[in-house]
């Protein structure tokens, strides 16, 4: 209703006006029978507000729809009024509606070429990374050192671009199975043996029980993987530290804590730490920090229905707890 008096206000303004002159000039001509011009007005109006109020009966479910907070696409396409305003607004929002659709669908189909093209030039790159590393792997130079530590960062940052670009299709990718959490983390540490020697950290495993959860091994291990370079890239520069997987048992609930001995994050950083691109104070400091390891961690737990939560203190380490839901239990 407030929409329809909005709408209509110039209308009456321009009536009351109207009113208003003629009385006027009927007065200017002489004219002193008020009565008679009362009555009149009053007619005139009674019958001006009749044509404003059948005007809102035949518009009023238009008005209303205009008039809610958000109306949804089928509620303004659902048009039960066959008032001119109505259909031609009708009309007006079907044809935008199907070009909307038509420029969506366009878009959709680059988008899938795109990450199509992402996967598959992924896969390309990794074969030659594969083949360098076999023929290096026998080789103890320090330089073919230096270039396995090097290919090992390049199938990190290839892995990291093929897992974001299969983020958005994450069903269709995702096996679930009975896991034994304790095999999964000696997996992951045992493939980042390289990255522990290098960096003079050695992992410490503790588990008060075996921890069957269920999960998806493959995206497991690639959350893992982040978390442990994370770990190490803020660990490494003093000999001894370590890295220790602790699992154990919280009610219903598997946990594993994954906690370093580095720099710790900034508390003002904390609440920000799973955005995307966001790098922090301490981004700054190692320039090979992307800002997309940890959103991928968040992301990747929620959708497999993990809980995930972080505690730091600056210049005494980084704990990042995951929790499971035991199949055991």
């Amino acid at each position: 209703m407030k929409l329809y008096l909005r709408d209509q206000a110039p209308l009456i303004a321009l009536y009351i006006l109207q009113l208003f002159l003629i009385t006027l000039v009927y007065r200017l001509d002489g004219y002193r029978n008020a009565e008679v011009s009362l009555y009149a007005a009053l007619l005139s109006s009674f019958l001006f507000a009749g044509y404003l109020l059948i005007r809102y009966w035949r518009n009023r479910t238009f008005y209303a729809r205009l008039s809610a907070p958000s109306p949804t696409t089928e509620e303004l396409l659902n048009n039960k009024q066959q008032t001119p305003l109505s259909l031609s607004l009708h009309r007006l929002i079907k044809g935008q509606y199907r070009r909307y659709q038509t420029e969506l669908q366009q878009y959709k189909h680059k988008l899938d070429s795109h990450i199509q093209f992402i996967n598959q030039w992924v896969h390309q790159m990794k074969t030659p990374v594969s083949v360098i590393h076999l023929i290096i792997q026998h080789q103890d130079k320090p330089e073919f050192t230096a270039i396995g530590d090097e290919l090992d960062r390049l199938r990190k940052g290839l892995d990291m671009v093929l897992y974001t670009a299969r983020l958005d299709t994450f069903e269709k990718d995702f096996y679930v199975e009975e896991l034994d959490l304790e095999q999964v983390v000696r997996s992951v540490t045992s493939s980042q043996r390289r990255l522990f020697i290098r960096s003079r950290i050695f992992p410490v495993i503790e588990f008060e029980r075996t921890l069957l959860i269920t999960s998806d091994e493959k995206w497991l291990s690639f959350v893992m993987t982040q978390l442990v370079t994370n770990a190490v890239r803020y660990s490494a520069g003093e000999e001894h530290r370590q890295i220790r997987f602790r699992g154990y048992q919280s009610g219903s609930e598997a946990v594993l804590d994954i906690q370093d001995e580095g720099i710790g994050i900034p508390q003002g950083d904390l609440p920000r730490v799973f955005d995307p691109y966001f790098t922090g104070e301490n981004g700054r400091l190692y320039q090979e920090s992307t800002g997309m390891g940890l959103y991928l961690v968040k992301q990747i737990c929620s959708r497999m229905g993990h809980g995930v939560e972080i505690e730091s203190e600056e210049g005494r380490g980084t704990t990042v707890r995951i929790r499971f839901k035991l199949t055991n239990v």
